[in-house]
């Protein structure tokens, strides 16, 4: 635990893909590191002997400080899913602003705590429009490779595929797709398939095969807890402090002092702490790092920083929807939380669909999608000096394109198949679930915010190394971009800037 007046000469704010990739090299480059979580460390069993809870019941590990649940299917078959928890620091931030619901893992780990493990390459021809400031070949020969290494990326046994129960409604899904002239890609994942495959056997405890993924995954899923954070503890270089919050950096002699704010399981703040760093990596997400520092500029903490500070947010184009099937094509009552494989129609309509998963232990005869679009409009973060409050300007009528693009894939397969889209999954008679995003990327954005290796303009020693420095969108699940660019980048800066 970092102590009050503690001097650190490196302090990452965050601990998901960014942060962790950053405190590893730098920890290997002889750099003692700090990171501070505002979420929990997730390494103590609950109630139930398991350290998370179950997709199908949630409860007060769940949520980030809620006393609701805040699902993604608010509704099935009528009736609504949501239900009354205790307040906790649980792992899952249905954060609300702007007209849209933004989910980010709470904990050591970050996002790779509360993901499905899609780990995805773009296609090499989509980066230019990505990041067009960045070298794709060293992007593709080195920092893709390394990265999809060291998270453990692999890929389902096809002849499992095959026959696995678990894996019919992708199967179902594969067929509708190519039924209607799309393409039907495999996607990599962290998930251990040799775990999988023991799921089914019985062999061991199950996981994917026990509808776990959205509050934290038991067993078999390569979180950056077994990956990057492993191997940054085994340094001996790195300490976490979870349970702390940054409000403040400014700018002291020979650095920066940083003001945290230490939390309890209840969200109340129970010690303020200041400390001295060196060099500060501003890791705390898109949405985390781009509001503190769009407040830090606002208030006089940091005011050299740049305009274009909290521009270029985007949701990746996030949209979902569920397609009823005919009785005769089931999909199956055991679903594995581990989606496989998508629907690609980017070049032609603008969406990449995930075949996602419902494991809701009953036979649904649905098929569920999660969309990537090529959404091209983008939201900025604003300081409302009124409230002291940071706020998002997005609206939920900007998810029009992504609807549209999502479209091109589903009504073609509804009219071969004779199907219809669900209405009772996000509300009362609502087919598209457009009012969410699990990808928030952007708004400090490389090359505009920071140079070109994430270095903010106006300041020495402060950096932003994770999803706010991509614009908005990848065309793909990030956490493998973001994980690749924190690669490129750190070497960079230990190189020049050590």
């Amino acid at each position: 635990m970092i102590e009050p007046g503690a001097q650190v000469a490196a302090l990452v704010i965050g601990t998901g893909y960014g942060g962790s990739v950053t405190a590893l090299r730098l920890a290997q480059a002889g750099v003692d590191v700090h990171m501070v979580e505002m979420g929990m460390a997730w390494d103590t069993p609950g109630t139930d002997g398991k350290i998370f809870a179950n997709t199908t019941t949630p409860d007060y590990r769940s949520y980030w400080l809620r006393t609701r649940t805040k699902q993604p299917l608010s509704n099935f078959l009528g009736f609504p899913l949501d239900k009354d928890v205790p307040k906790y620091t649980g792992i899952l931030d249905a954060e609300e602003m702007g007209g849209i619901v933004v989910y980010q893992g709470r904990g050591v780990g970050g996002g790779s705590l509360v993901n499905g493990g899609m780990a995805v390459t773009p296609e090499r021809s989509r980066f230019p429009g990505v990041l067009p400031s960045v070298d794709a070949d060293e992007m593709y020969d080195v920092y893709y490779p390394r990265a999809n290494s060291n998270l453990g990326v692999n890929t389902i046994d096809p002849a499992w595929f095959e026959t696995a129960e678990a894996y019919q409604f992708a199967r179902v899904g594969r067929k509708q797709a190519q039924r209607s002239g799309f393409r039907f890609t495999f996607v990599p994942n962290v998930y251990d398939w040799n775990y999988m495959k023991q799921e089914a056997a019985g062999t061991v405890p199950k996981s994917a095969l026990a509808a776990e993924i959205l509050y934290g995954n038991n067993y078999g899923k390569k979180s950056l807890q077994k990956t990057y954070l492993a191997q940054a503890r085994a340094t001996g270089r790195v300490t976490i402090s979870p349970l702390h919050r940054v409000t403040t950096v400014t700018p002291t002699t020979g650095g920066y002092t940083v003001t945290i704010e230490q939390l309890d399981t209840s969200g109340a703040v129970t010690t303020t702490k200041t400390v001295t760093a060196q060099r500060v990596f501003f890791a705390a997400g898109s949405v985390g790092t781009s509001k503190l520092l769009v407040r830090l500029k606002a208030t006089g903490a940091l005011p050299a920083l740049n305009n274009e500070i909290g521009t270029g947010w985007g949701e990746n184009g996030n949209v979902m929807c569920g397609r009823a099937n005919h009785l005769w094509d089931p999909t199956g009552s055991l679903q594995s939380s581990i989606p496989t494989a998508g629907i690609d129609n980017w070049v032609a309509g603008g969406a990449f669909a995930e075949v996602a998963p419902l494991p809701t232990g009953i036979e649904t005869w649905a098929s569920f999608y999660l969309s990537i679009t090529n959404n091209p409009n983008r939201g900025r973060f604003t300081w409302n000096a009124a409230t002291g409050k940071v706020e998002l300007d997005w609206q939920t009528a900007w998810k029009q394109p992504s609807i549209t693009m999502a479209k091109s894939i589903f009504d073609k397969i509804n009219a071969t198949e004779g199907t219809i889209y669900r209405t009772d999954l996000f509300g009362v008679y609502k087919i598209w679930g457009d009012h969410l995003t699990y990808h928030p990327l952007g708004g400090t954005v490389l090359n505009k915010a920071t140079d070109n290796y994430g270095r903010l303009h106006g300041y020495s020693g402060l950096y932003v190394v994770d999803g706010a420095l991509i614009p908005g969108n990848v065309s793909v699940n990030p956490f493998v971009t973001i994980t690749a660019l924190a690669e490129r980048n750190i070497e960079k800066v230990i190189a020049e800037d050590l």
